[in-house]
C-alpha cells in the first residue's frame, strides 16, 4: 500500500480499535471517544483549558444527537485538526527558510 493508503487504514483502525469497547463497533460512545483522544491525541488534550472539552467536541460533531459518533461524525475532528497542524508546519518551514 501507498503512505496515503496506510494513514488512511491507520485512521480506521485506531476508530474501531476504540469504538469495539462498547460492544457497538460503528460508534464511538463519549467514554470511547476520551479514551481515544486521551491515547492518540494527548497533547491537543492538554493544551486545553476546559476539562470538558471532550464533551465541547462531541456535542459539536454529532450530527443525529445520539451522543456517539459514527467514523463519518468522527472524521471533521481528524481533518480540523490536520489542517491545524499543517499551518503550523508551513509556519515553520517558512520560518526555516529565513534562516
Amino acid at each position: 500500500m501507498t503512505e496515503l493508503e496506510n494513514c488512511m487504514e491507520s485512521l480506521i483502525k485506531v476508530f474501531h480499535r476504540y469504538s469495539i469497547e462498547d460492544g457497538d463497533a460503528k460508534t464511538l460512545s463519549k467514554k470511547e471517544l476520551k479514551k481515544l483522544m486521551e491515547n492518540e491525541l494527548p497533547t491537543f488534550l492538554k493544551t486545553q483549558q476546559n476539562p470538558k472539552t471532550v464533551d465541547f467536541i462531541l456535542k459539536d460533531l454529532d450530527q443525529n444527537k445520539d451522543d456517539k459518533l459514527d467514523f463519518e461524525e468522527f472524521l471533521p475532528l481528524v481533518v480540523g485538526l490536520s489542517m491545524a497542524c499543517e499551518k503550523c508546519y508551513m509556519l515553520h518551514e517558512k520560518k526555516k527558510t529565513k534562516k
